[in-house]
């Protein structure tokens, strides 16, 4: 196994004791900085194995497969942990969520037309503010939900674009 792999495997890894953290006081004062510095090393750990893998040419199928997911467990379980403790709207998780399970609707259809569909501009800078969201949500910054509103429309904003561009994908694929 490589490298890569090897970092979306300890990302996975991570999320259990990141949401063991954020949904208890096991840290005791050092709680929130427990719970931060976990999902920034997890969202690093993303970066580094996506540009190890390009950079080294080492992209995988495992890769391909188990780095989104990682991605999507990271994410999804903070905003779920988010949404019970009442730090953020459900209606907003579900949104978010709903707008994974769609796009990964999309490329399961795309990959059985042989078709790989990549990340868009607009996903990347959804990902990156949904990111700054969870940090925000954390450290208990107090603009954090102008944070959580921009990575909603932001969503919504790349779901449209993202359906947009592949809706050849779908019509193909016998819709």
């Amino acid at each position: 196994m490589n490298l890569p792999n090897k970092l979306t495997i300890i990302r996975i890894l991570m999320v259990p004791v990141f949401i063991l953290f954020l949904l208890t006081e096991l840290g005791g004062r050092f709680n929130h900085l427990i719970t931060l510095v976990l999902f920034v090393a997890a969202s690093l750990t993303d970066l580094l194995d996506g540009y190890l893998a390009r950079k080294n040419n080492l992209v995988t199928n495992f890769g391909k497969f188990m780095d989104p997911l990682a991605d999507k467990l990271l994410v999804c379980s903070a905003l779920i942990c988010f949404a019970a403790t009442r730090q953020l709207p459900a209606w907003m998780v579900i949104v978010i969520i709903a707008r994974e399970f769609i796009i990964s609707g999309f490329r399961l259809i795309a990959s059985d037309e042989g078709v790989v569909i990549a990340a868009s501009y607009w996903g990347k800078i959804k990902t990156v503010v949904q990111i700054i969201m969870i940090i925000a949500v954390i450290i208990e910054f107090p603009y954090a939900m102008v944070i959580a509103w921009a990575a909603v429309v932001l969503t919504i904003v790349s779901l449209v674009d993202y359906v947009i561009k592949n809706i050849h994908v779908i019509k193909k694929g016998g819709m």
